[in-house]
């Protein structure tokens, strides 16, 4: 069964690393972390480099949520803006919807791309945002990316370090776009989440039907659950 962590990596930085802690033993973190005073949102240079973009997010993110914790804790559904506000803007959701989807994608509706996207991201949010709110800064490392010039794709490498000591890899894929670089795929210790559900969701839309898959991640349904269910 795939572990939930690969299930919120659509959400992308903070939000993939944030299951891994969920559940655990509580026991003091050993990662080194950069300041939680950091910029609220990411500046023109760091969307030119793929760590400074990765980092600044990821600070940004995590220092809200140092400074507004309880009220994020009394009012989950407030980790939706927070999600928008610091992620959003540097994830590429429809290269990855695209990908996800595959073969499926050419003969999608333009709408139904549009509501495949838009219900894959908000159910992720809707089921495991929550556990966002206990996420710290000191379970993540980032690590310096060499990039070669002219380079159009990026691989960011960090650890996170789980309650229980273990640290996982959760490696982000970029590219360079107009806006420049935005992540559409994460793999944690070597398993795309891309490549995991364009093989589930494809078996799924293969028996049941796009717009079948589409209604079930609009009514709520976990991304997880659909991928290993088979409907009625």
């Amino acid at each position: 069964m795939r572990p939930m962590t690969l299930v919120l990596t659509a959400v992308w930085s903070c939000a993939a690393a944030v299951a891994l802690a969920r559940g655990a033993p509580a026991a003091p973190a050993a990662v080194p972390a950069a300041p939680a005073t950091v910029p609220a949102a990411t500046t023109a240079q760091d969307a030119s480099d793929p760590t400074a973009l990765v980092q600044a997010t990821a600070q940004g993110m995590l220092g809200d949520l140092d400074k507004n914790r309880e009220e994020y804790r009394r009012d989950p559904k407030k980790i939706a803006a927070l999600v928008d506000k610091y992620l959003k803007p540097h994830f590429d959701a429809d290269t990855s919807a695209r990908v996800v989807l595959g073969q499926f994608w050419r003969t999608a509706t333009p709408e139904q791309r549009q509501r495949f996207i838009n219900a894959f991201y908000h159910s992720l949010l809707a089921n495991y945002g929550d556990a966002l709110a206990e996420f710290t800064s000191d379970r993540l490392k980032i690590y310096p990316t060499r990039l070669e010039p002219g380079a159009t794709s990026a691989t960011v490498r960090t650890d996170v370090r789980r309650r229980n000591g273990d640290l996982v890899s959760v490696n982000y894929s970029l590219h360079l776009t107009p806006q420049g670089w935005k992540a559409w795929d994460v793999v944690i210790d070597g398993i795309s989440y891309v490549k995991s559900y364009r093989e589930d969701f494809g078996a799924q839309i293969e028996s049941q039907g796009l717009e079948t898959v589409i209604k079930r991640l609009e009514s709520g349904e976990k991304p997880g659950q659909i991928a290993k269910q088979t409907g009625s």
